[in-house]
């Protein structure tokens, strides 16, 4: 019994009983790729998106787009009225070829046409200063002759007045000795006493035309012909002036004569007739004295209007002069300064007219699809008005991240791209844009992350969900360790390296870590076994490989994509 019972504890201990074994899963220290990513999700958008307005107003005349019609860069989606626009440009290239015309013009030598010209229009100037200058000298000799003929019949005019205001007339009041201009004023007093005025008028004016004519003749005498011009001009101002005075002391004898007779008429008497022969009288010496009067203004005007003409052609020789040696003389700069500003101010209305005629056609500003098409041929819309709406055929990926993963984000930056809409299908992106300014929303701060695809698919429609993995970081050909082998403690990093059967703590030095894999920068060799689970139990332990077929990266090789 003793036998069998030690055999059996033996056996026992054999099968189920001593130490418990324990057992080491363990991973091999290789070299790879780590990647390193962020995740968000957000929505896919249509990359730009762009309301086509008319920069001015007009009718539409063609429309060349409708809904989801896919339109090239540059392309027409309508037209609006285009007739004053085309008038525009017309007018402004033919201003424009004119002002080069007339630079070209300015310098060209002067042909010898225009040369002679010039020289026969400067001639014909000096030809006219000279025939004015001896129309003048006729004018002063013409002067003094109406001078001479004045004088030849205004001492009978004179005379005469003399004669009839201070003689006595037979049948007047000759044997008294009574002056004529006392009868006439004495023969009408008591019925009217305004002959007194018409007495003094006429006695007054004459003395005035007697002393004017006294000087006159007097200086008439000490003149000729060959006088200065300025004497003979000043005698015929002063024969005209004689002449006027003389015009008028008649005029109030005639005045005084005819007073006498229309009083003693209206009151029944009957005027003596000699009176008709002095108002007779008058009535010549006033057309004399007219005749002269008019002869003399005639001659005066005749000589201001030859020495205007002299002035004149001065001024116009001193211009053909001027005009002449700009013919022969070589382009002022100024002149071909001032034609060129001209020609780049044309060109520049050229310019302008033709972008106002381009303006005319709405064109698309990139390739996209036509989302809407908001006119129809006749319209006549405003400028600023919305047509059509435009969006780009490439979509991108919007998406949010926290204040705390977007200081990792920069554009370029590669992604992978999910959509929960389709089932198994993943593409890859690049990150083009990433927002400045971030927004709050109860209290947590966001910023939008733009990422463009590489890749176009058909299924893959602007709104869809989307989830991207963003890469920010890349670690090639560097020692990879699991996760789980990585023992951290008071800040100190270790790994247990299995030796001849027995694990030995080893300190690490590790870099950067993804959810899988972290870098070891020192402390580990390449074909190192690390130790990433301990089993005790008596039981057998079957290791769990997860697999991660990811999506493979433009130039980045091996390792996996998690977060």
């Amino acid at each position: 019994m003793l036998a069998v019972l030690g055999g059996g504890y033996y056996a026992y201990r054999a099968l189920f009983g001593g130490e418990e074994a324990v057992r080491y899963i363990t991973s091999r220290v290789e070299k790879g790729t780590l990647v390193v990513s962020l995740s968000g999700s957000g929505q896919v958008s249509a990359s730009s998106r762009v309301d086509l307005k008319p920069k001015t107003s007009g009718d539409v005349i063609n429309i060349f787009a409708s809904q989801g019609h896919e339109v090239s860069l540059g392309a027409v989606i309508a037209r609006l009225d285009t007739a004053d626009a085309e008038r525009s440009v017309r007018d402004a290239k033919t201003a424009l070829e004119t002002a080069k015309l007339e630079l070209d013009k300015l310098l060209q030598p002067a042909e010898e046409l225009t040369v002679l010209q010039a020289k026969n229009a400067l001639t014909q100037a000096h030809e006219s200063k000279t025939k004015a200058e001896d129309s003048l000298t006729k004018a002063y000799e013409d002067g003094f002759n109406t001078v001479s003929n004045a004088f030849l019949n205004l001492p009978a005019v004179i005379t005469g007045l003399y004669d009839m205001l201070y003689s006595s007339e037979a049948g007047l009041g000759g044997p008294s000795g009574l002056w004529n201009i006392d009868y006439y004023t004495n023969s009408v007093v008591s019925y009217d006493n305004a002959v007194l005025k018409y007495k003094m008028d006429a006695s007054d004016k004459y003395m005035l035309a007697r002393n004017a004519y006294d000087k006159n003749f007097q200086d008439y005498k000490l003149a000729s012909r060959f006088s200065d011009q300025g004497v003979i001009e000043s005698l015929i101002d002063e024969t005209y002036e004689t002449t006027k005075n003389m015009a008028e002391a008649v005029k109030s004898a005639n005045n005084m004569v005819q007073f006498y007779q229309d009083t003693l008429s209206g009151n029944g008497l009957k005027p003596q007739s000699i009176s008709n022969t002095h108002l007779a009288s008058l009535n010549s010496f006033t057309g004399t004295t007219n005749t002269y009067l008019s002869s003399l203004l005639s001659a005066n005007r005749s000589i201001q209007d030859y020495k205007d003409a002299i002035i004149g052609a001065g001024r116009l020789i001193e211009e053909k002069t001027l005009s002449l040696a700009k013919i022969t003389s070589d382009p002022d700069p100024l002149d071909i300064r001032a034609k060129k500003i001209a020609i780049q101010q044309k060109e520049d209305a050229l310019v302008s007219a033709k972008q106002a005629l381009e303006d005319r056609s709405i064109r698309s500003p990139f390739a996209g699809i036509v989302a809407s098409l908001d006119v129809k041929v006749g319209d006549s819309v405003p400028s600023g008005l919305t047509i059509a709406t435009l969006i780009t055929k490439q979509k991108i990926a919007e998406i949010s991240l926290n204040e705390v993963d977007i200081v990792k984000i920069k554009v370029g930056q590669k992604v992978i791209l999910t959509f929960d809409a389709i089932d198994g299908y993943s593409t890859t992106g690049e990150v083009v844009e990433v927002e400045s300014l971030g927004s709050i929303t109860q209290g947590v701060v966001t910023y939008g992350v733009k990422i463009g695809f590489d890749t176009d698919d058909e299924r893959v429609r602007p709104g869809m969900s989307v989830t991207a993995s963003i890469i920010t970081d890349v670690r090639q050909d560097v020692l990879l360790a699991p996760n789980s082998a990585i023992k951290t403690s008071a800040g100190v990093d270790t790994v247990e390296v299995l030796a001849g059967g027995l694990p030995q703590t080893r300190q690490v030095e590790i870099g950067l870590t993804n959810d899988m894999q972290t870098e070891i920068r020192g402390g580990l060799s390449e074909g190192d076994d690390v130790v990433t689970q301990t089993i005790t139990s008596v039981s057998a332990a079957t290791p769990q490989t997860q697999q991660n077929p990811g999506i493979r990266i433009p130039g980045i090789s091996g390792g996996g994509v998690r977060r």
